[in-house]
C-alpha cells in the first residue's frame, strides 16, 4: 500500500513539472502566466501584439508598482546621465550610478527598469538611511544594435516624484 502512495505522489510531482515546463516553453520571453484560481471575475485580457509588430527582443510591459504608502524622501544622483562613447556590438558595458538619500526618511527603491532588455539595472533592495549613499549598477549589452543609442532606466522609490529617470548613451560600432 505504501508503495502505491509513493508512486501516486511521484506521478503527481512529475505531472506538475511537465506542466510548468510546457508553460515556460509556450510563454513569451519565458514568462509564465496562470489564470486566477479565485472565483472573482478575471480582468480583461490584453490582446497579444500582432505578428507584424511583435519583437521578441522587447521585454513585456511591466505592471506599475503599487504606490508607496509610507513617508517620502528625496534622492540626489551624482550624475543622472552616462555616455559610454564608442562600444562594440555584442559587448558588455557596465556603469555605476551613485546616489544619496538627501531626505529625512529612509529611501526605499521599489523598482528599477531599463527601457529595453539590453539595459539591466541592479539596485539596493534594502532601505537607505537619510544621508547615506548607495549605487545602482547598470549593464548595457547592445547585441546587434548599430549607431547612436540612447536608453533609460526608470527608478521607482518613495520619493516625490515617485519615478526618476537615468540616461545612458553609446555609439555602437559594427563588428567587422
Amino acid at each position: 500500500m505504501k508503495d502505491n502512495i509513493k508512486i501516486a505522489l511521484l506521478a503527481i510531482i512529475a505531472a506538475g513539472v511537465v506542466f510548468m515546463a510546457i508553460g515556460q516553453r509556450n510563454a513569451p520571453n519565458g514568462i509564465q502566466t496562470f489564470a486566477p484560481v479565485a472565483a472573482k471575475p478575471a480582468a480583461p485580457a490584453i490582446p497579444p501584439p500582432s505578428k507584424s509588430t511583435f519583437d521578441p527582443l522587447t521585454p513585456p510591459v511591466q505592471a506599475e508598482p503599487a504606490p508607496y504608502d509610507g513617508p517620502t524622501t528625496t534622492i540626489g544622483y551624482k550624475a543622472d546621465k552616462h555616455d559610454f562613447g564608442k562600444v562594440m556590438q555584442d559587448s558588455e558595458n557596465a556603469y555605476t550610478f551613485k546616489f544619496t538619500n538627501t531626505g529625512k526618511e529612509p529611501l526605499v527603491i521599489t523598482n528599477a527598469v531599463g527601457s529595453c532588455g539590453c539595459t539591466v539595472p541592479d539596485y539596493p533592495k534594502h532601505p537607505i538611511a537619510p544621508g547615506a549613499s548607495s549605487e545602482i549598477n547598470v549593464v548595457y549589452k547592445p547585441g546587434k544594435q548599430e549607431g547612436q543609442q540612447m536608453k533609460t532606466i526608470t527608478i521607482t522609490a518613495n520619493t516625490v516624484p515617485s519615478q526618476t529617470v537615468l540616461n545612458i548613451s553609446a555609439d555602437v560600432q559594427v563588428v567587422k
